[in-house]
C-alpha cells in the first residue's frame, strides 16, 4: 500500500524524532505512565504510529469497501448513511403488564427495537411457583410462565412492525415458540417476524452458568431452532453469539473476539454435522459484543471481528452465499464498567461506549441506564440512555460517513493486533479439541479469570484509574429514587399462573408435551411441537422438565 523506499524514509525520520525531541522531552518531563497499553492490557500502545506500522497492508484484501469482503469496513454498502442502527433498550420489568408499559413507552420515545430481559427463574426453566423460584420472581427481568404472559407483554404492540431481541438461552426454544405463537395469534405471517433469540448456550458454560442441559442435547436444540427458522421464520436471527458476557466476566478485547468466534465455529460445525446446508442458516447468525471505554480499541475490535469471521467462514465452511460470511452484531455498553459511586459519571461512560460501537459499525445498540449498577433502570434513566443514541445519530456526525477511522495508522494497527492475538487463541482452542472441549475442561474460564484477577489487582493498587472509585472520589451517598420491585408481585404472578392452569385444557397440554417428549427422544425437530405446547398454555417449566427428563442436567467438570 506504500512505496518501500518511502517507508524506509519514514522509519528513519521517526527514529530521528524519537532520539531527538521526543526523548529530550521525556527525559525532562517524563510521561504519565511507565507503559501504555490498551484498556485490557492486550496490546502496548506506542507514542506515535506511521505508515510503517501498517506496511504489510493490502488495501483491498485487508481493508476493502463496505458491503464487500473482507467486510472490515462494514457488512452493508451504505451502513449508517442508508439506515441507522436499531436502537434497542433492554427492558423487562417484574410483571408482564409493567413490561408492556415500558415497551410502549420506549416505542413512543423513538426506540426502533425491543430487547426483552427475563427473570432468573424463567432463564433457568422454572415457573414462578417453583420452590427454586422463591425470592427471584420478576427481580432481574419479566416473569414469563405461559403464553398468557406473552399476550400481556405484547398487547397493543404489533409484531409485524417491531423487532424484538430476547435474552434467553437454555430455554430459548420455549420462548421462541411463544413469540411465534404470539405472531400466529396476531395474524402476522411468520416470515414477517423480526428479531433475535440469544440461544447461546456456550457462553453460559463459560461465563454466566445459566445452563440446564448437557452440551450435546443443548446443541441439538440450537440446531433445531436453526432448521425451524430457516424454513418458517427466515427473518428472525436464530442465535446471538455472545461475547458480551465473556467481556463482563473479565476478558480482554482479543479474548472476547476469539472466544465468541470459537463458539460461532462450534455452532456452525454442529449444524453442518446435523445435515443443514451452511447457506440455509449462516446468514441468520448474529453476534453480540460489549463496548467498553477505550473508544479506539473497541472500534478496532469490531473491525477485526468482521474481517476474521469472513475469513473463518471461507476457510472452514466454503459457503456459496456471501451473506454467510457477514458478521452482523448487536452491541451493549459495558455493564461491568458502571460504578455505584457518582452514578452520573456513567452517562459519560455510556456515551463514549456507544460512540465506539457506532464507529465500529454496529447493527443495533443498547445503551445502559446510569443507575444499572444499583437496580433496574428507572424510566428517566432509560430515556436518557435512549437520547444518548439519538443525539449520537442525529447530532454528532459519527454516522454520516462509513468507517471514519479507517486509514488511521493507530486504528489499523490495533485492528491487526487484535486479529492476530485472537487468531492465536483460536489456534490454541483448535489444539485443545475445539471450543466445547476447551470449555468443558475449564481452559477458557481460567484464561478469563486470570485477566479479571489482574485487572482487579490494578484497580486496588491504583494502577488503573476508575474515576469516582479510586480517584476523584467524593463523600456522598448514591443517588436515590431507584427502581424498586414490588414485594407483592411474586404472589400475584403465582396466582396468575394458577388461573391459567385452571382454565386450560389439561388433556391438550398432556398430548402436546407427549409429542415434545417423543420428538426429543428421536431426531424429529422439536420446535413445531413446542409451539403447539405453548399454544395449549403449557408452562416454561413443563416444557423444560420434559427436556430435563430426556436430556438430564449439566454438571460441569471442576
Amino acid at each position: 500500500m506504500f512505496d518501500p523506499e518511502e517507508l524506509d524514509a519514514i522509519r528513519e525520520a521517526k527514529a530521528a524524532w524519537e532520539e531527538g525531541p521526543y526523548d529530550a522531552t521525556v527525559d525532562r518531563f517524563g510521561e504519565r505512565r511507565d507503559a501504555f497499553t490498551t484498556d485490557t492490557g492486550g496490546q502496548s500502545v506506542d507514542a506515535l504510529y506511521t505508515p510503517a506500522d501498517v506496511a504489510d497492508h493490502d488495501y483491498r484484501d485487508d481493508v476493502g469497501f463496505p458491503g464487500a469482503e473482507p467486510y472490515t469496513r462494514g457488512v452493508y454498502s451504505t451502513m449508517h448513511r442508508g439506515r441507522l442502527w436499531t436502537m434497542r433498550q433492554y427492558a423487562g420489568m417484574g410483571t408482564a403488564a409493567e413490561t408492556n408499559e415500558r415497551f410502549s413507552y420506549l416505542i413512543d420515545q423513538g426506540s426502533s427495537g425491543l430487547s426483552m430481559a427475563f427473570d432468573l427463574p424463567t432463564q433457568m426453566g422454572y415457573d414462578s411457583d417453583a420452590a427454586m423460584a422463591e425470592g427471584e420472581v420478576g427481580r432481574s427481568g419479566v416473569a414469563i410462565d405461559t403464553l398468557d404472559d406473552f399476550e400481556t407483554v405484547f398487547e397493543g404492540i404489533p409484531l409485524d412492525s417491531v423487532s424484538t431481541s430476547m435474552t434467553i438461552n437454555a430455554p430459548a426454544v420455549v420462548l421462541l415458540a411463544m413469540y411465534v405463537a404470539m405472531g400466529d395469534k396476531q395474524g402476522v405471517p411468520r416470515e414477517e417476524l423480526r428479531g433475535t433469540v440469544q440461544n447461546d448456550i456456550m457462553k453460559e458454560y463459560v461465563a454466566r452458568n445459566l445452563y440446564i442441559y448437557p452440551p450435546e442435547p443443548s446443541m441439538r436444540l440450537i440446531t433445531d431452532v436453526f432448521e425451524f427458522c430457516a424454513a418458517e421464520v427466515p427473518n428472525f436471527n436464530t442465535i446471538s453469539i455472545s461475547g458480551y458476557h465473556i467481556r463482563e466476566a473479565g476478558s480482554t478485547a482479543a479474548q472476547e473476539v476469539a472466544f465468541t468466534l470459537a463458539n460461532g465455529i462450534e455452532y456452525v460445525e454442529a449444524a453442518v454435522e446435523a445435515g443443514l446446508d451452511v447457506d440455509a442458516f449462516a446468514p441468520q447468525l448474529s453476534f453480540f459484543f460489549n463496548a467498553h471505554n477505550n473508544v479506539l480499541e473497541e472500534a478496532a475490535k469490531f473491525r477485526a471481528a468482521r474481517r476474521m469471521w469472513a475469513r473463518i467462514m471461507e476457510d472452514r465452511f466454503s459457503p456459496a452465499d456471501p451473506k454467510s460470511k457477514q458478521l452482523k452484531f448487536h452491541t451493549q455498553t459495558g455493564g461491568s464498567t458502571l460504578t455505584a459511586q457518582q452514578i452520573e459519571n456513567n452517562v459519560v461512560r455510556v456515551a463514549y461506549q456507544a460512540l465506539a460501537a457506532v464507529l465500529g459499525g454496529t447493527q443495533s445498540l443498547h445503551t445502559n441506564g446510569k443507575d444499572e449498577a444499583l437496580a433496574l433502570p428507572t424510566e428517566r434513566s432509560v430515556r436518557t440512555a435512549l437520547r444518548t443514541q439519538q443525539i449520537l445519530a442525529h447530532e454528532s456526525g459519527a454516522a454520516d460517513t462509513i468507517d471514519p477511522l479507517a486509514g488511521s495508522y493507530y486504528v489499523e494497527s490495533l485492528t491487526d493486533g487484535i486479529e492476530a492475538e485472537a487468531f492465536d487463541i483460536l489456534e490454541e482452542i483448535d489444539r485443545r479439541g475445539g471450543a466445547l472441549a476447551a470449555v468443558e475442561n475449564q481452559w477458557v474460564q481460567r484464561q478469563i479469570q486470570d485477566v479479571a484477577f489482574e485487572r482487579q489487582r490494578e484497580i486496588e493498587a491504583g494502577e488503573r484509574v476508575i474515576v469516582g472509585v479510586n480517584e476523584y472520589e467524593v463523600d456522598e451517598e448514591p443517588e436515590m429514587g431507584l427502581e424498586e420491585v414490588d414485594p407483592d408481585q411474586e404472589q400475584a404472578q403465582r396466582e396468575r399462573l394458577a388461573a391459567v392452569r385452571s382454565d386450560r385444557d389439561e388433556e391438550a397440554v398432556a398430548d402436546a408435551l407427549a409429542a415434545v417428549r417423543e420428538a426429543a427422544r428421536g431426531d424429529e425437530n422439536v420446535v413445531p411441537h413446542v409451539v403447539d405446547a405453548v399454544k395449549a398454555y403449557a408452562t416454561v417449566q413443563e416444557v423444560s422438565d420434559t427436556f430435563r427428563a430426556e436430556f438430564g442436567e449439566y454438571t460441569p467438570n471442576r
